[in-house]
C-alpha cells in the first residue's frame, strides 16, 4: 500500500512540473508548442547548414548591458541547436558574425555604419555581409535584439546567407498586445488557461515563464504590454498591485517591453477615497497626478494607462457631463512628465442610437483636435466588434488632428475559441490594405496609423491576446501564428500575410515543402472558410449572446436590441441585411467619397459587404448567376468543404511533423468540422423561414429540423463559463 501510495505521489509531481510554465531540460525539447516558433532545430538543408556553420560559429558580441545579456543568452540558445555545432561568442575581435553599436563596437564604429544608422532610430537595425563577416548593427542593444533575432529567423527559415543585406526599421511607435486577464488569473475570451501573470506568487516569484513570454513578443518587435483586462479591476493601481507589477516590468524590460495597465475611472473614489471622479475636480486630478508619480518612482520605464470608459458599463466622464477628450486629458496630464501615453478606446455603443455602426465615428469625431498630444485613441479594426468580417472603421481616416491606432483581436472570440482553426493574418491584411481615401488614393489604414497621412505624434498598434498558462500559450496551437502574424504586421504592415504564414510554418513546424506548402495554403483559406460557414455576404453578429462560440440567428427580445441577431440581419420575407443607405441608418455617409457612392448601391457594393448595407430581396441575381438565396446556400456550404478539405490536407501531413501535434490538430479539425455543419444547418433553416425558398439540388439535407438546432444553443457544451461578459 506504502509503494501505491509512493508511486502516485511521484505521478502527481511529474503532473505537477509538466504542467508548470517554467521549461526544464525535458519539457524545454518536447513538442508540446511551448516553443512556438523560437524551435532552434538542427537545419535539414546541408548545404546550407555548412554556409551556416562557416558564417556563424564564432561570434563578437559588443556592449555590457541586460540587453546584451539576453542577446546572449539567445544566441546561445539558438545557434549550437542550429548548427549542431560549438560556437564561440566573445566581446571583442573579428569572428564570422558581429554584433554591436557604434558605441559598444570599434568595428562597428570604424565601419562607418553611423551614416547607414541614421534612419533606424532607436529600434531599427542593419544586417550586412561585409568582408566576410556577417554584421548586425544598431544604435541601441534593443536595435540589436531585433535584429539578432531577425537574422535566426533567417537561419530558422533556410534562408541563403550570402551578400545578405537588410535594413529595417518599425513602421509604428507602439506594437502592443492588450490582455484581458484579471486578477483572479480568469481571463475574458481568454480559452488557454489561466493568466499568465500569477498574482499570488508575485512579486516574490519571477516565473521563467514571463521571460519566455519576453522573447517570444522580442522575437517580433513588439515592445509594450497592458497586463489586465479593459474591463478594469481598482485593485489594479494599488500598492499591493503595483509591487507585484514592478517583477513582471523587471523581467520584460531586458527585452525592450513596457508595461501599460488597464485603469477603471471611479478609481478617486474606489481606491483614493474621494467623493467625485469628475476629471474637471482639482483634487481628481491631483489625485491622478501622484498616482502616475508613484507609479513612475516604481517603474520608471513604465507605458501608460489604457481606458475603457462609458462602454458596456464601465464608468467614465459622461457620469459628469465631461466628454471623452476632457475624461482622456486628465489622465494625460499626469503621465506626460514621466513621458507616459494613454490609450483610449473607442469602442462604444449606447441603447438609444439606431445603428451601432455609427455610434464611435458619431461620438469622436467632434472631438477631434481635443485631445493632448499624448494621447492615442485605440480603434477597432471595424464599426462593430471583432466580427469574421467587416469593412474597416470610418474613424480610420476622420481623426486628423488626434493619433489613431489600430485594434486587432488574435484571441477567437468569435472564430471558434481555440477550438477552430482561422489564421487571422488575412484580416490584418484585409483591413491595414484597406483604402480610407483620407488624403486620396492611397490613403490604406496602415499609411493612417503609422502617421503618413496626417503626421500623428504617436502611433501604434494593438492586438487582443488570449495566453494563458496552458503549455502552447494560445490553446490551438494555429492560434499561435496570428500572435506571430500580429507581431510581423505591427513591425511592418506593408508584408504579406501569406509570407508570415510560410515564415511561420518553417519555424513552428519544419522546413519540408511537402508540408509548408499545403499547410500555408490550407492557412489561406481558414479565415474565409470561419466568414463562410458562420455570416457570409456580410452578415454579422449571428452569435448566441455571451459566450458567442455557436450560431443563434433566432436571438431576438434582449434587454437591449443591438445584443440580438435580428437586430443585424434584419430578415424578412422581402430579403435580408441591414439598409445603411440614405433610407436606411445612413451609416455609408460616414466613409469618404468614392466609397460612399460605391456602398450607397447595390450593383457596386462588394458582395462581401452587401449585407452590411442594404437589405436585398431574395431574388437579387448575383455575380455567379445564383440568386442571392441561392448564393447564401452556396457559402454556408463552401464554408463546410473548406474546413473538411484542411482535414483531408492534414491528414497527408502525418508523419512529416511530431505526432502528438498531428494527433491533436487532428481532433480540433474534427470539432471545427461538426461545429461548422451545426452553424450552416441552424443559419439556412432558419432564413428559409423567410426565403421560403427550398435547399437548392445537390446539397447534403440537414440532419434535424430546425427546433434541433434552437434546442442546442442551450444544450451544445461551451468550453468554459468564464468566457461570459
Amino acid at each position: 500500500m506504502k509503494v501505491i501510495k509512493l508511486h502516485i505521489i511521484i505521478l502527481l509531481v511529474l503532473i505537477i512540473a509538466g504542467c508548470s510554465g517554467a521549461p526544464n531540460s525535458n519539457t524545454n525539447k518536447a513538442e508540446d508548442g511551448y516553443r512556438a516558433w523560437l524551435r532552434y532545430e538542427k537545419v535539414a538543408d546541408s548545404e546550407l547548414l555548412d554556409q551556416y556553420r562557416s558564417k556563424l560559429s564564432t561570434v563578437t558580441l559588443s556592449g555590457d548591458s541586460p540587453t546584451t545579456e539576453v542577446i546572449f543568452d539567445e544566441l546561445q540558445e539558438a545557434l549550437p541547436g542550429l548548427l549542431d555545432a560549438e560556437v564561440s561568442i566573445r566581446k571583442q575581435g573579428s569572428s564570422d558574425l558581429i554584433i554591436g553599436t557604434p558605441e559598444s563596437s570599434d568595428y562597428i564604429a570604424s565601419a562607418d555604419f553611423e551614416g547607414s544608422l541614421s534612419g533606424a532610430g532607436d529600434e531599427g537595425f542593419l544586417i550586412e555581409e561585409i568582408e566576410g563577416s556577417v554584421v548586425v548593427a544598431a544604435n541601441t542593444d534593443i536595435g540589436l535584439l531585433y535584429g539578432t533575432f531577425e537574422l535566426l529567423r533567417k537561419i530558422q527559415t533556410h534562408t541563403d546567407l550570402d551578400g545578405i543585406s537588410i535594413e529595417s526599421t518599425p513602421k509604428v511607435e507602439y506594437r502592443m498586445l492588450n490582455h484581458w486577464d484579471n486578477l483572479g488569473r480568469l481571463v475574458e475570451r481568454g480559452y488557454a488557461g489561466l493568466s499568465i501573470w500569477n498574482w499570488g506568487t508575485l512579486p516574490e516569484y519571477n516565473d521563467p515563464r514571463y521571460t519566455d513570454y519576453a522573447r517570444l513578443n522580442a522575437s517580433l518587435g513588439l515592445n509594450a504590454v497592458a497586463v489586465n483586462n479593459v474591463n478594469a479591476d481598482p485593485r489594479m493601481i494599488t500598492d499591493q498591485f503595483l509591487e507585484k507589477l514592478v517583477t513582471i516590468a523587471k523581467a520584460l524590460r531586458p527585452y525592450g517591453i513596457k508595461v501599460f495597465i488597464s485603469i477603471n475611472y471611479q478609481s478617486p473614489i474606489t481606491v483614493g477615497g474621494l467623493k467625485t471622479a469628475d476629471p474637471l475636480d482639482p483634487g481628481v486630478r491631483e489625485w491622478w497626478k501622484k498616482k502616475a508619480d508613484e507609479i513612475y518612482s516604481l517603474i520608471p520605464d513604465f507605458g501608460g494607462f489604457l481606458v475603457k470608459a462609458d462602454s458596456e458599463g464601465q464608468p467614465g466622464p459622461f457620469a459628469y457631463g465631461r466628454d471623452h477628450a476632457v475624461g482622456a486629458n486628465v489622465l494625460a496630464e499626469a503621465v506626460a512628465p514621466h513621458g507616459g501615453i494613454v490609450i483610449w478606446r473607442a469602442f462604444v455603443y449606447s441603447p438609444e442610437q439606431s445603428d451601432r455602426f455609427r455610434e464611435a465615428y458619431d461620438e469622436f469625431v467632434p472631438l477631434d483636435g481635443k485631445f493632448n498630444e499624448n494621447v492615442i485613441l485605440q480603434t477597432k479594426n471595424g464599426p462593430i466588434d471583432f466580427q469574421p468580417r467587416e469593412p474597416f472603421s470610418p474613424l480610420f481616416g476622420a481623426m486628423k488632428n488626434t493619433n489613431t491606432m489600430l485594434e486587432l483581436q488574435i484571441t477567437q472570440e468569435y472564430f471558434g475559441f481555440a477550438n477552430h482553426l482561422a489564421y487571422q493574418g488575412t484580416l490584418f491584411e484585409e483591413v491595414l490594405e484597406a483604402d480610407t481615401y483620407a488624403d486620396g488614393e492611397g490613403s490604406s489604414v496602415g499609411r493612417v496609423i503609422d502617421g503618413e497621412v496626417f503626421d500623428y505624434k504617436h502611433t501604434g498598434m494593438a492586438g487582443v491576446i488570449n495566453i494563458g498558462n496552458d503549455r502552447n500559450w494560445t490553446g490551438h496551437p494555429f492560434v499561435q501564428s496570428s500572435w506571430y502574424a500580429f507581431g510581423r504586421l505591427a513591425w511592418d504592415y506593408t508584408l504579406s500575410a501569406e509570407d508570415i504564414a510560410d515564415e511561420w510554418v518553417r519555424m513552428t513546424f519544419t522546413n519540408d515543402p511537402a508540408f509548408v506548402d499545403p499547410v500555408r495554403e490550407m492557412m489561406m483559406d481558414s479565415r474565409e472558410a470561419g466568414v463562410n460557414y458562420r455570416m457570409p455576404l456580410g452578415l454579422t453578429h449571428l452569435y448566441a449572446q455571451g459566450h458567442h462560440y455557436g450560431p443563434a440567428p433566432w436571438t431576438a427580445n434582449l434587454p437591449r436590441p443591438d445584443w440580438t441577431a435580428v437586430y443585424y440581419h434584419k430578415a424578412d420575407k422581402n430579403g435580408i441585411g441591414f439598409d445603411r443607405t440614405k433610407t436606411g441608418s445612413n451609416a455609408i455617409e460616414q466613409y469618404k467619397e468614392p466609397l460612399r457612392t460605391m456602398f450607397s448601391n447595390v450593383s457596386t457594393t462588394p458582395e462581401k459587404y452587401l449585407l452590411w448595407f442594404h437589405h436585398v430581396s431574395w431574388g437579387h441575381e448575383m455575380q455567379s448567376g445564383r440568386t442571392l438565396w441561392e448564393e447564401l446556400v452556396f457559402k454556408y456550404y463552401s464554408g463546410v468543404e473548406a474546413v473538411r478539405n484542411m482535414q483531408k490536407q492534414w491528414q497527408k501531413m502525418e508523419g512529416k511533423i511530431d505526432e502528438a501535434r498531428f494527433e491533436y490538430v487532428k481532433a480540433l479539425l474534427e470539432i471545427q468540422e461538426r461545429d461548422a455543419v451545426r452553424w450552416r444547418n441552424s443559419c439556412v433553416l432558419y432564413f428559409q423561414t423567410f426565403s421560403e425558398k427550398p435547399i437548392p439540388e445537390g446539397y447534403e439535407k440537414p440532419e434535424h429540423d430546425l427546433q434541433y438546432y434552437i434546442d442546442q444553443e442551450q444544450k451544445a457544451y461551451v468550453p468554459d463559463p468564464r468566457y461570459n461578459r
